[in-house]
This record gives C-alpha cells, structure tokens and sequence, in this order.
C-alpha cells in the first residue's frame, strides 16, 4: 500500500500547461467549494496543512499538484464549482483551465468527487462525472460530513444514488473528513489507481512535439461553457 503520508506539495499552475511532464499516474479530485474538498484531501494523507483550507469557499484558483514519495505518482487538487460569488470571468477562466485539464491530461487515472452527504449530486456533480466516464476513467464519489447524519440516513442516500442506472459505474463511499471515517476505504481505491501502470516519461523534446496531430485529441473533451467553477 502506498504511504499517503509521504505527500508534499509540487506547486500551483493557472492551466494544465504549466504543471509538471504528463507521465506517471495521477488522481484528480473535484467538488462544489462547499463540499470540504481540501478537508477531505488532508484526511486522506494524514497532515492538517497540505491542502489549504478556506472560510470562504471558492478559494482555489489553480490547479495544486502533490506528489506521493516523487513526481511519478501524484494527486490533483482542481479548482471547486458551483459557488456563485465569484466573479463571471474568474468563473469562465477556472472553467477553461478544468476543460483543458480533462481534454489534455493523459497521465489522469481516476478522479475522485466530493460532495456534501446532506446535498449530493448537483447537476455540476453529474456534469463532472460525465467528462471522467466519457475518458472512460474510474469515479470515486466522496460522500463527505456523514458525521452529520444518522446512519439510517446515510444508508438511505447511499442506496438512492446507487439506484441511478446512468451512474451504476460510480463507487459511493460515505465519508468524514473531521473524524477520518471512510479514510482507509478511500486509500485502498486510490492505491489500486495510482498503482496501475501510469504513462513513462515523455520523450526528450523534438520538433514533432510541436504538431501533435488531431489523432492524440482526447474525445468529447469537455468545454467551459457547461462548467460553471469556482
């Protein structure tokens, strides 16, 4: 099992252009800026401070990246949606940046959505998960602040949304991001991700790099015209 204690921050970037090489094997998580997106991240590698936590939400403008042990594994921390007090324009830029992350980023093996237990699956949350199943990549739905509910009520969530034929592909965990329930759940998941293959490092540049032909296209990239971020 890969030691999730090890993750250390590698650095923010505006767009996929400006993180590091696309090899290895990475896992990128997504939600509503209310959803305790970088709680959740801060549970599951075991350190209070790697992922910065905000009082207001839609606070994370770039693209964070965090690497386990080195580069070659890493997790992804995207800017939060759906919150509806940022400005239009930082709005349609952080969408682009997500757009371009989904169409370009070769090296993505699953991607985890975090959502509130009490409010899941917001018509952005679907949206997310069908540019993930359209890459034809694993979905990990965090079902986050199940310490707020009864379990009867989580149980009773879990089994609607599992009732959805259209998401029946979708792993549902419920989650705690305070008291760390769901953690070890969650790390076996992403250590099968992580662990399986992942792209070699790219070849040295050359000026065939610079043509790539319509061929490497990712299909039905996503657009930032139908994600509303924040």
């Amino acid at each position: 099992m890969m030691d999730f204690r090890t993750a250390y921050f590698i650095k923010s970037a505006p767009s996929p252009k400006e993180l590091t090489a696309d090899f290895g094997a990475e896992v990128a998580f997504a939600g509503r800026s209310n959803a305790g997106k970088s709680t959740v991240l801060n549970a599951l590698v075991g350190q209070k401070g790697l992922a910065r936590t905000s009082r207001t939400p839609g606070r994370t403008q770039l693209i964070n990246l965090f690497g386990l042990r080195d580069e070659s594994r890493r997790l992804v921390d995207l800017p939060g949606y759906g919150y509806a007090k940022v400005p239009e324009a930082m709005r349609r830029r952080w969408g682009e940046a997500l757009a371009a992350y989904f169409a370009e980023r070769q090296s993505l093996a699953g991607v985890v959505i975090i959502m509130d237990i009490r409010h899941p699956l917001k018509e952005t949350d679907r949206q997310m998960i069908e540019y993930a199943q359209d890459r034809q990549l694993p979905v990990l739905c965090l079902l986050n602040k199940a310490d707020k509910l009864s379990q009867n009520e989580i149980s009773k969530t879990v089994f609607a949304l599992k009732k959805e034929t259209s998401l029946a592909t979708v792993h549902w965990l419920p989650f705690s991001g305070l008291r760390g329930s769901g953690v070890p759940q969650a790390r076996v998941i992403l250590d099968e991700w992580l662990g399986s293959g992942g792209l070699p490092y790219p070849p040295e540049h050359t000026e065939e790099n610079d043509n790539p032909t319509a061929d490497t296209a990712a299909p039905d990239a996503p657009t930032s015209d139908n994600l509303r971020t924040s």
